[in-house]
């Protein structure tokens, strides 16, 4: 049994792939949008707190807060985080349709922070462990908060190029 098939003209099948090809693109700009203010907010608390947990949950003997209560504090900003992320992307999918993706950022900048940013983030609780020096916790902190607020403004400079 034959099936039928729509027979295009050459215009009509160019058109037809332009038209996919402008969904790809819409796609993507969403897709690259930056996170809502709010969570970009949270991501940037919550990664500039992590150096100083560690360094609690890392500390020779108790540093301000009992080893168990920075573990406490450890979970219960991860779970919080976890949380307001989850509602953050069913949101945004919500608005947009589309998902929030991670791949959108060129490689040359993605693979570094993969690798260099928790190597901060334990490399300063390491270096407050043997040295006692809350500065490296500090300066984890700020250079971690810096690293989200740098990624929040490529996201914006990505979306305004696809937009």
């Amino acid at each position: 049994m034959e099936t039928d098939r729509v027979r295009l003209t050459p215009e009509q099948a160019r058109s037809a792939l332009a038209d996919t090809e402008h969904v790809r693109a819409s796609a993507a700009a969403l897709s690259a949008t930056p996170w809502p203010n709010w969570f970009f907010i949270t991501l940037t608390l919550y990664i500039a707190a992590l150096p100083i947990t560690y360094g609690g949950v890392m500390a020779d003997s108790d540093w301000l807060l009992p080893r168990p209560a920075w573990m406490a504090v450890m979970l219960t900003s991860t779970a919080l985080y976890l949380a307001l992320f989850v509602v953050a992307a069913k949101a945004w999918r919500t608005k947009t349709g589309v998902a929030l993706r991670f791949d959108v950022l060129p490689k040359r900048a993605t693979v570094p922070l993969m690798v260099g940013l928790p190597v901060l983030l334990v490399g300063a609780a390491f270096a407050f462990r043997v040295t006692g020096w809350p500065v490296w916790l500090i300066a984890a902190s700020l250079i971690s908060a810096a690293v989200s607020v740098g990624f929040h403004l490529a996201f914006v400079r990505l979306h305004r190029k696809t937009a």
